[in-house]
C-alpha cells in the first residue's frame, strides 16, 4: 500500500501492491483459458479459491485484467488475407490527424491500428476477404483517407509466431 494523503486519523491509501507469483501464475492461466472455473484456477495456481477470488477480483479491478473476449479466426470470417499496411501522412494538423485516425477505424477491415516512431506515422493491420478487397481497401480506401500522403502493405504468407497471451 501506498500512502496517498493523511489528514491526522484518516489515511488515504492506494493499493499498489507488487503482483506475485501467484498473480503471475494467475495471470498466465487466464490468459490461456479466461473461462476456467475459480475452483480449477485456484488448484492450477495452488490456492483455495477464495484467495484466488480476492487476487482475480483485485487484478480485474487495478486494471491488470482489461476484459474477457473471445479469439476469433478471422478466416472463419470469410477474413484469411492479412495486410499490414504502414502510412506516412502529408501534415501533422492535429484536426487532420483526428479526421484520419476517425476514419482509418471507421473501415470494416482494420482490425488495428498503432502509431508509430520512426519514417511511417501508422501500421495497421487489415483481414480481408482475397485480392480484389485488397484493391478497394489498400488502393482505394486508405490512400483516399483525409491526409495519407503514402501508404504501403505488406501481404502476410505465413505466420511464424504470435503470442495471444501476452506477456506472463
Amino acid at each position: 500500500m501506498r500512502v496517498l494523503a493523511s489528514f491526522g486519523i484518516l489515511t488515504l491509501m492506494l493499493s499498489t501492491r507488487e503482483l506475485d507469483s501467484i498473480d503471475h501464475a494467475i495471470l498466465r492461466v487466464m490468459q490461456t483459458n479466461g473461462r476456467i472455473s475459480i475452483n480449477d484456477l485456484a488448484e492450477r495456481v495452488g490456492l483455495s479459491a477464495s484467495p484466488t477470488l480476492r487476487r482475480l477480483r483485485h487484478l480485474e479491478e487495478s486494471g491488470v485484467i482489461r476484459g474477457y473476449r473471445a479469439d476469433i479466426d478471422p478466416a472463419a470470417l470469410g477474413r484469411g488475407l492479412t495486410v499490414w499496411v504502414t502510412v506516412r501522412l502529408a501534415l501533422y494538423d492535429p484536426d487532420e490527424l483526428a479526421a484520419f485516425e476517425q476514419s482509418l477505424v471507421a473501415l470494416d477491415a482494420v482490425t488495428s491500428v498503432h502509431h508509430v516512431t520512426g519514417d511511417v506515422d501508422y501500421l495497421v493491420r487489415v483481414d480481408i476477404a482475397d485480392l480484389d478487397a485488397y484493391d478497394q481497401v489498400i488502393r482505394r480506401q486508405i490512400p483516399s483517407l483525409p491526409g495519407a500522403a503514402h501508404v504501403t502493405s505488406y501481404v502476410v504468407t505465413s505466420t511464424i509466431a504470435e503470442h495471444p497471451d501476452g506477456p506472463c
